[in-house]
C-alpha cells in the first residue's frame, strides 16, 4: 500500500520531479565542465565563458544561479514543460562535456 500512495504522489507533483532531474543535471554540468577547465578544455557558450573570464567558479556561480532562477520561475508558473525541455538541452550538454574530456584527457 505505501507503494501505491508514494506513486500517487509522484503524479501529483510532476513539477517536483522535473526540478529535481534539473538538480542533478545541473550538478553534473557543473562537475564536469570544472574538471574540463582542470584538463585545459575552454567553455563552448559565448555567454558563460564571458562570465568564467575573470573566475571560473565565480562565474559558473552565477550562470547556474541565473538557470535556478529561471527553473523555479517556471515551477512557480506551473510551465513544467519548459523545465522539462531544459532537462533534455542539458542532458545533451553533459554528454557533450563527457566527450570533450574524453578527447582532452
Amino acid at each position: 500500500m505505501a507503494l501505491s500512495e508514494g506513486a500517487g504522489s509522484l503524479a501529483k507533483a510532476p513539477g517536483s520531479m522535473y526540478f529535481q532531474v534539473f538538480v542533478y543535471l545541473q550538478l553534473l554540468d557543473v562537475l564536469t565542465t570544472l574538471l574540463g577547465f582542470r584538463l585545459g578544455a575552454q567553455e563552448a557558450s559565448p555567454v558563460v565563458r564571458a562570465l568564467t573570464s575573470v573566475h571560473p567558479l565565480a562565474g559558473l556561480a552565477v550562470s547556474k544561479a541565473a538557470a535556478f532562477l529561471l527553473a523555479a520561475l517556471a515551477l512557480q508558473t506551473g510551465r513544467f514543460r519548459v523545465i522539462r525541455w531544459i532537462n533534455y538541452w542539458f542532458a545533451a550538454l553533459v554528454v557533450w562535456n563527457v566527450c570533450v574530456l574524453l578527447l582532452v584527457a
